[in-house]
């Protein structure tokens, strides 16, 4: 055997079969030791210089970047085993075991086709499968380092975590694109394999441990960061794709939200469920807590679409500084006020209820954030917040429709000068304008609100009517040239209405055409009357006033649902241009009538 040992350390060398020529010399060690001097001269010193040739190239092993891990780890345990004094390698072996480790990081390719379906299995499935190999080889590697270098245990327990950190960070990023439960649930079940490969070989290191509560995060940032993607989803499906920009009606956007939030709501709740049914341990482990993670997250979601929808709101009425200076805020964003006021209600009667029932059956237990926070999810806050911002936005919308018709209002009566104004010869053109104004609110109201029951209709001997012949205001001073007399009878003839009927002019809006509607053109006749309270008009501008008053009681009887309400409005704008005029002589009925018959001629 002695004789043979240098050429065997040859072959050994040729094929590399290391540890084999290492086995056989250390053999032969002791009778080196004793006769190596004397009858093993040659042999011995044919050995070393072979040895020598083998501790050389597994010194170019080990710090070989094409080399694996394990293979390294070999050549190291070798090296000692020949008594080469490898504890001056030591910082250098740690150092290349750290730079491996950003080639063991998960790889979001094979995630990513490990989720599809069974059809791309074989691609995913080979990327996971050689990510497992490599990560058994650095757990050999941790194995024979602690072997060969004892004290090395904190740098490895270091190195290990930091493996599983690099894990969490890769899927947090990879959380950025929107994925799934199923897709989150591969890359957990990828690190907590790791985890247990890692935990076999350094169990110090508590890796179980650490990898949950790095989970606990990554699972809760999942989870909120679901929501708001679902938020703005929902704030997408109200503005309508980009292709759709010119025809996307306010219909279209009430049902595009709807759906939206129901069926989203559904989703993202089945979502959240596939989390809590599966049987990975690191899942099961935080289980109460993804449960109390979920009735929070959709809690604190409410409210902030909520804040959002009052964003959305405020950006689409940034009126006053807007309209002061006449401009017109675009048509589809005032509508956008009333689709959210409808959401809301939606949000507040449908959605709520039903998402309340599914979390119910699918979302018992929880209890991991302690009582003394109370419940996680409150349904009737939620309620109680949406039905307040459907009331609000309903307000606001009217608030923007009268602010609008204020502004025509504004131009009419600070224009002209009232004290000279000629003889009226047509009815002036901005009671078009206030219709048109007044038809576009309607537009909109149809498409988004249900219609109510009308009421408040009368018959032409309740009061004022279409004719403009019966007008009490009118025919009781008819003929009388006196001024003051003619200013007393209106007088009369206004306490007189006063006391005949209680007229209730502004009533708690309703989710209703009718309702809506109604209300615009109350404030705008309210404003028309303030209007006209601030001028001086000669006899040619209260018959003006007159004339226009006059021609609106028709169209404004059939816009708006409150027929008595418009008529004492009306008259109320009438009494207050009089009590402001120099000589409030109104026009002859003839004349009234043959003025208001041109102008629904040319019409």
């Amino acid at each position: 055997f002695i004789f043979d040992l240098p050429a065997r350390l040859g072959k050994c060398i040729k094929s590399e079969a290391y540890a084999d020529a290492v086995k056989f010399y250390t053999g032969a060690m002791p009778i080196f030791k004793a006769y190596g001097d004397s009858s093993f001269q040659d042999c011995k010193r044919a050995s070393e210089e072979a040895i020598a040739t083998i501790i050389k190239n597994l010194q170019g092993k080990l710090f070989s970047d094409s080399e694996s891990i394990q293979s390294r780890a070999e050549a190291a345990v070798l090296l000692k085993q020949l008594d080469f004094p490898v504890d001056s390698l030591k910082a250098k072996l740690l150092e290349k075991l750290e730079q491996s480790l950003a080639d063991l990081e998960v790889k979001t390719e094979g995630i990513e086709s490990a989720g599809e379906d069974s059809t791309s299995h074989s691609g995913g499935g080979s990327s996971i499968g050689n990510h497992e190999a490599s990560v058994g080889e650095f757990a050999e590697a941790v194995r024979a380092y602690r072997v060969i270098f004892p004290d090395s245990d904190k740098q490895l327990i270091s190195l290990s975590r930091d493996l599983i950190t690099r894990h969490f960070e890769v899927t947090e990023q990879y959380m950025q694109k929107h994925i799934s439960s199923a897709e989150l649930l591969n890359f957990l079940k990828i690190i907590w394999t790791d985890v247990l490969l890692l935990d076999n070989v350094l169990e110090e290191a508590g890796l179980p441990d650490f990898s949950l509560e790095a989970a606990r995060l990554v699972v809760k940032k999942y989870i909120s960061s679901k929501l708001t993607h679902f938020q703005q989803d929902i704030a997408d499906s109200l503005v309508g794709p980009k292709e759709r920009v010119g025809d996307y009606s306010l219909q279209d956007a009430l049902e595009a939200g709807k759906k939206t939030v129901l069926q989203g709501s559904m989703d993202v709740l089945l979502d959240f469920r596939q989390l809590l049914d599966d049987k990975l341990e690191l899942v099961i482990k935080l289980r109460d807590s993804i449960i109390d993670w979920v009735l929070e997250g959709f809690q604190v979601f409410f409210r902030t679409l909520d804040d959002h929808f009052v964003l959305l709101s405020e950006k689409k009425s940034s009126l006053d500084q807007g309209l002061k200076e006449g401009a017109q805020t675009d048509k589809a964003l005032t509508g956008l006020v009333l689709v959210l006021s409808q959401i809301s209600v939606f949000i507040e009667q449908s959605a709520i209820p039903t998402i309340t029932e599914e979390i119910a059956s699918s979302f018992s237990g929880g209890g991991a954030r302690g009582y003394e926070y109370g419940p996680a999810f409150v349904p009737g806050e939620i309620c109680r917040r949406f039905r307040s911002a459907g009331e609000k936005f309903v307000n606001l919308y009217i608030k923007i429709r009268t602010q609008r018709i204020s502004v025509i209002l504004r131009k009419r009566f600070t224009t002209p000068n009232w004290v000279k104004h000629k003889e009226p010869r047509d009815v002036h053109m901005f009671v078009d304008l206030l219709l048109q104004e007044l038809e576009a609110a309607r537009s909109e109201v149809k498409q988004i609100l249900p219609q109510g029951i009308r009421k408040h209709h009368r018959s032409d001997s309740n009061g004022s009517t279409t004719s403009s012949r019966s007008n009490p205001l009118r025919d009781d001073r008819m003929g009388r040239s006196n001024t003051h007399r003619a200013r007393s009878q209106l007088l009369e003839t206004h306490l007189a209405k006063l006391f005949k009927q209680k007229v209730e002019i502004f009533t708690k809006v309703e989710y209703t055409q009718e309702s809506v509607v109604s209300t615009i053109v109350k404030l705008s006749l309210k404003s028309l009357q303030e209007f006209v309270r601030l001028q001086t008009f000669n006899r040619s501008g209260f018959q003006q006033i007159q004339l226009d008053i006059q021609f609106l009681r028709m169209p404004l009887k059939e816009i708006a649902e409150d027929e008595a309400a418009v008529d004492f409005l009306l008259d109320e704008v009438i009494v207050a241009a009089s009590e402001r005029c120099l000589d409030p002589i109104p026009l002859e009925p003839p004349i009234l009538d043959k003025l208001i018959q041109a102008k629904l001629a040319k019409s």
